[in-house]
């Protein structure tokens, strides 16, 4: 199969989700990709012009067929990772938040003032993030401004589309000595410096690796500096994303801080925008929605990482049908995986879970909540593509024209996959298998742009 499907126009059975919950199966369909790896074209058998397109590009040799047993999606787009932390991915969950920063993640992360060490790690994420279907990250880096540039270069380098954030960490009395901006001034100025590095960069001429401004969590930061990194934000309009209400201890400390909620908060600091993403926010109530939906800010759900460090469940089916922008995290390494397949389900699992309760000394009826949570692979896959899209304000996770043919490749049958098909699943029988059983050896081919990039 070629390097790159520019130009080319591709016969495929797809799977794609406009609206949440809302399912297209694309049999067969023709998908033309431009020059510059975006879709101009989804063509349905016996619609107008599906069989003159068909043949003109099979006689122009630019017809590139999918195999039998294979279907296209979206590519995956994680909306919370930590870059600096996969080398504790499936370790460090046994302790609260509070304590599994100071003891575990900061210590790690400070090591990213060795570069050596910084692009063993990323290069590595990198490649196996993309070898997962993960076509779009949002990261956190460091406060390090040379080894989150080098992240930066590897993204590029390798074809990952990235949003990528130096950390700002300043308040000396939640951050160590030895891992903490030196000052508002340096938090601000660092992150304008990473700006300005991203903006200019010769290798991201198509602007597929974007800014971010990362203030790490309130608790982290001081006054000044959320407040400049607010100024900023509303100077450059760039992405912006933060931890929010992600525990008892983070949600308790800003209300003990300022009086009103981490929403409140962030709002006030000029830091919730159309662009800012929200990572975790499982104590948000009603008015801190309202105030979400208001600004039209995206939140990303990380339902693996909640289960260690968040002491509840995020109300998922209340956002949804609020209208708020949502997409799924892995949270790596507060989550102990990096696959989105496992994030899908994971936020299925855990909707049930908030809808049925899990006390089994109460009856039925006393540890059921009452309302209905509970979401299914349908809005979990639209979640995972282009929710996380939606969220981050991005033309990713649909095949339609316009959009950046950004795809993963599912090969379900791969002898060391975890799907099973015997030839009588209809097309949602069929995605339904490869949401809860898809694993890294189903994945066949991976795209950004059009191009092959695992």
């Amino acid at each position: 199969m070629t390097t790159s499907l520019a130009g080319r126009m591709l016969l495929a059975d797809a799977f794609h989700a406009p609206e949440c919950g809302a399912l297209e199966v694309l049999a067969q369909a023709l998908i033309e990709i431009g020059g510059d790896g975006h879709i101009v074209r989804l063509t349905r058998p016996g619609e107008a012009g599906y069989t003159d397109a068909l043949e003109r590009a099979e006689g122009e040799d630019r017809l590139t067929r999918m195999p039998p047993g294979h279907y296209l999606l979206p590519g995956f787009v994680d909306t919370h990772v930590h870059a600096p932390q996969y080398p504790q991915l499936g370790a460090a969950l046994d302790v609260p938040l509070e304590v599994w920063l100071q003891r575990y993640t900061f210590p790690l992360e400070a090591r990213y003032a060795d570069l050596a060490f910084a692009g063993e790690v990323y290069g590595r994420l990198v490649d196996d993030l993309l070898s997962s279907g993960t076509t779009t990250a949002l990261y956190f880096a460091t406060i390090h401004q040379e080894a989150t540039r080098l992240l930066v270069d590897l993204c590029l380098e390798k074809g990952q589309r990235a949003l990528i954030g130096k950390v700002a960490m300043d308040h000396p009395e939640n951050c160590p000595d030895f891992y903490r901006d030196a000052s508002p001034e340096a938090a601000i100025e660092g992150t304008r410096a990473l700006i300005d590095y991203i903006g200019t960069h010769p290798g991201n001429g198509e602007g597929r690796v974007l800014p971010v401004i990362t203030p790490r969590f309130i608790p982290a930061c001081t006054d000044a500096a959320l407040e400049g990194l607010g100024r900023l934000a509303a100077e450059c309009g760039c992405h912006v994303q933060t931890h929010c209400s992600e525990s008892d201890w983070a949600h308790g400390y800003v209300l003990a801080r300022y009086g009103i909620s981490d929403a409140a908060s962030l709002d006030r600091f000029g830091l919730m925008t159309r662009r800012t993403i929200l990572a975790h926010a499982n104590f948000l109530d009603e008015e801190d929605m309202d105030r979400v939906k208001a600004r039209g800010s995206g939140i990303a759900h990380c339902p693996l990482s909640n289960a260690y460090f968040a002491d509840s469940i995020f109300p998922l089916r209340r956002a949804l049908e609020k209208g708020l922008h949502v997409g799924l995290g892995t949270d790596i390494s507060g989550g102990p995986s990096g696959f989105m397949p496992e994030a899908a389900r994971g936020a299925v699992l855990v909707s049930r879970i908030l809808e049925s309760g899990a006390d089994p000394v109460r009856s039925r009826a006393e540890r059921a909540s009452g309302a209905s949570t509970r979401i299914d692979f349908r809005e979990a896959f639209h979640l995972v593509t282009a929710g996380g899209g939606q969220a981050l304000d991005l033309p990713i996770g649909l095949f339609r024209p316009g959009y950046a043919f950004d795809a993963v490749l599912i090969d379900t049958t791969a002898d060391k996959g975890g799907i099973r098909l015997f030839g009588e699943e209809d097309g949602e029988t069929i995605l339904q298998k490869i949401v809860y059983g898809a694993a890294r050896a189903n994945i066949a081919r991976v795209w950004v742009d059009g191009l092959a990039v695992a």
